[in-house]
């Protein structure tokens, strides 16, 4: 029996866990295991809760005295709920999350045992930094960095599995020089320039708003894999995704996995997750099937910004225990099998005020409606003037082969805002009047008396737009699964706010020097559409007209990530980020060598992989195999059973066709990967990875696929898609 048919009964075999759903309803699991609002009022006195708070509304410094009272507190909460350990949980430049435990049990000078926690723990901690990528913000000896405690997000206690928990701080990361190491320092700064920026607008319409806070949903995409068929694939184990594959004759060209009923294995799963997700303050609240057969999504309420992109990166390393619980693995890569859909991360954005005003809804009333399309025409700016920046954000050697690939966005970042707004707009322009009213709704008349007539949205959604306005939030949907969030939002929430910063300093020139501030603002949206229409687009970003009409707008269409990184080095952008305050240039210039060493690294390792598969698992496996058919053949000739054995020459002879072009193309892509590795700049090096190495990827799969067909299923060494995507 071959590994693989092993792999294959075992997955054959599995049972679900039972589950013991919690005695507690969801409003009373909801946050048990965070140090959440209520225990800090509980365990906190008057006075260090209320400077705790101020400092989560408001960025005030927090003082150590009050710093030690929160981790006496925290230590004894997390305690009593069986903690042992804690630790600064940080996202670095990996992609993942990072944490380093430390045990609450120390001795005192007489040698007795004790446990302690004290505010200087709680506030700084210093993980090793030199193994971390840096893009060249230290020197590989140079080992110190720091993690900082950020109060603004729960404190949460993470399961270990094997009987004891750990009281998790989020943190920020950063070097011995203060430079941001991470997600976190830069997201947190965009979020405060944000919040001044729009703030001050909004001080044009509403003297009593005081604060603006963008929130965010993530819709997290995954592809499920039994765990035994996963070890059975060196290629998903290796690289995230199947280099080699041919597609098994159902796919989702039925549509029929989409939104289907969800089979009772992984359900199970689903429920389990999301139970655990609820205890750590994780607010998920939807579950379905997605389009592909093996794919799923998830998605939370609406939350702010750093809270909703920590509570993700959580999610998807809860989803990763979870599912080996369950004898799944969770796949985030964004191109995991091909031929079938891929998985993306759609992020919702809007803007909320401290009075309860969403800042992108609009309503009925005039004045209220000048003030969204403010908001929404400075954010449409904001994109047209740094749609190269916004693509850069979301480029990924996983996310190439998703983008444009008729499932996800394409590689032209363009902004749908749907007929009536863009109507409105036009109106605007030539007529200086605003006619959208919300009230006015749409019902559809079903003729069906027994069911209530529906409501229609002001506009359709465009799946095939990658900035897509939704009725009351943006949708950036060309974000890879795999990629932390914080990325894009960096971008988006720094373009926008250096945007209506731009907007505010023209409106105090016009009302300084006597424009009425209704003509004032009118004036200036309707320049920003007109220098910004060429980017909105309401048809099928997936035909090839708009690829052509993109063009003839001067909308750039860069699909390879080696050179859509590049607006990361550009003077306009390290303009608008040292305006801001958000990353320095040496930051940023960190940043983009980062992205592109770990693009080359992606690739590199691709390379291996379809390197060692091709040769050591197909090629070795199909010659033994050709020996039993010319076995065979030889045995059929013998017996003068010459018609009889053709055939089998002929298979034979397919067969070694496509060995040959195998390790043709395998030696020159060794070839070529070696040249790519000894190229000194990084740049140069990528490029060469991606334009020349990658180049070899397709067509070794395109020979190794044919041969899939060519061999016994008993003998083929690799587990196969139908085993993968359709087990239950």
């Amino acid at each position: 029996m071959t590994f693989r048919s092993k792999a294959f009964e075992i997955a054959q075999g599995r049972v679900s866990p039972v589950l013991t759903p919690p005695t507690e309803k969801v409003a009373d699991l909801y946050g048990s295991n965070t140090f959440s609002d209520d225990v800090m009022k509980t365990l906190l006195s008057a006075e260090a809760y209320t400077k705790i708070s101020n400092a989560i509304r408001s960025g005030s410094t927090i003082d150590r005295e009050v710093a030690e009272e929160v981790a006496a507190a925290m230590k004894s909460w997390a305690i009593s709920k069986g903690a042992t350990h804690y630790t600064h949980w940080f996202q670095p430049l990996t992609g993942t999350t990072a944490e380093k435990h430390d045990s609450f049990f120390d001795l005192t000078m007489d040698g007795k045992a004790v446990e302690k926690f004290k505010g200087s723990a709680l506030v700084q901690q210093e993980p090793d930094a030199s193994s971390f990528p840096s893009g060249g913000l230290r020197a590989t000896f140079e080992a110190r960095g720091y993690t900082g405690w950020d109060p603004s997000s729960p404190a949460f206690l993470m399961d270990n599995g094997a009987g004891g928990k750990t009281l998790c701080i989020p943190s920020v990361f950063i070097s011995y020089n203060g430079e941001a190491l991470d997600y976190k320092a830069p997201l947190l700064r965009s979020l405060m320039t944000l919040d001044k920026a729009a703030t001050g607008v909004c001080q044009f319409f509403n003297r009593d708003v005081a604060k603006v806070t963008p929130t965010l949903g993530i819709e997290q995409e995954y592809f499920l894999v039994d765990k035994a068929l996963y070890y059975a694939r060196p290629d998903l184990l290796m690289s995230g995704r199947t280099v080699f594959g041919h597609n098994p004759a159902r796919g989702q060209q039925l549509d029929d996995h989409y939104f289907g009923s969800i089979s009772p294995r992984v359900n199970a799963f689903m429920v389990d997750f999301e139970f655990e997700a609820l205890k750590l303050g994780i607010p998920v609240r939807t579950r379905h099937n997605e389009v592909a057969p093996g794919q799923f999504e998830c998605a939370p309420t609406f939350e702010e910004v750093n809270l909703a992109i920590d509570h993700n990166a959580l999610l998807m390393d809860l989803m990763q225990k979870i599912g080996d619980k369950h004898n799944f693995q969770v796949l985030f890569h964004e191109k995991p099998f091909a031929g079938i859909n891929g998985s993306g991360k759609h992020n919702n954005w809007s803007l909320s005020t401290d009075t309860g005003i969403n800042l992108l809804a609009p309503t009925s009333k005039p004045k209220e409606n000048l003030r969204f399309l403010t908001f929404l025409m400075n954010v449409v700016k904001a994109v047209h003037d740094h749609a190269d920046l916004l693509r850069a954000s979301i480029s990924s050697a996983g996310n190439e082969h998703r983008l444009g690939a008729n499932e996800a966005p394409p590689s032209i970042v363009s902004v749908f805002l749907g007929g009536e707004l863009t109507t409105m707009l036009e109106e605007l322009v030539n007529k200086g009047e605003i006619t959208l009213e919300k009230g006015e709704n749409f019902y559809y008349k079903l003729g069906i008396t027994r069911i209530p007539n529906l409501q229609r949205d002001n506009t359709d959604r465009n799946r095939t737009s990658p900035f897509c306005f939704t009725g009351n939030k943006f949708e950036y949907r060309a974000v890879g699964s795999s990629q932390n969030s914080a990325s894009p939002m960096i971008i988006l929430n720094t373009i926008v706010a250096n945007q209506l910063l731009d907007f505010k300093r023209e409106m105090d020139e016009r009302l300084a020097a006597g424009e009425e501030k209704k003509v004032a603002t009118v004036e200036i949206l309707r320049r920003y559409f007109l220098e910004s229409k060429n980017i909105l687009f309401e048809g099928n970003g997936y035909s090839d007209e708009w690829i052509e009409e993109a063009a003839k707008r001067g909308l750039s269409n860069i699909r390879e990530t080696y050179d859509a990184l590049y607006p990361y080095k550009t003077d306009k952008t390290v303009g608008v980020f040292e305006r801001t305050g958000v990353l320095s240039s040496r930051e940023l210039h960190a940043r983009y060598e980062i992205e592109l060493e770990n693009y080359v690294k992606k690739l590199q390792i691709e390379s291996r992989v379809i390197g060692d598969l091709a040769l050591n698992h197909i090629v070795s496996t199909v010659v033994k195999y050709q020996f039993k058919l010319a076995q065979t053949a030889r045995s059929l000739t013998d017996l003068e059973m010459l018609e009889e054995a053709e055939p089998i020459k002929e298979i034979i002879r397919d067969i070694s066709s496509h060995v040959v072009v195998i390790k043709k193309l395998v030696h020159e892509m060794t070839e070529s990967r070696k040249r790519a590795n000894n190229i000194e700049g990084l740049f140069e090096r990528a490029k060469c990875y991606g334009s020349e190495v990658k180049g070899f990827f397709d067509e070794i799969r395109y020979h190794v696929d044919k041969l899939e067909l060519l061999i016994d299923d008993e003998d083929w060494p690799l587990a196969k898609y139908r085993e993968m995507l359709f087990l239950e």
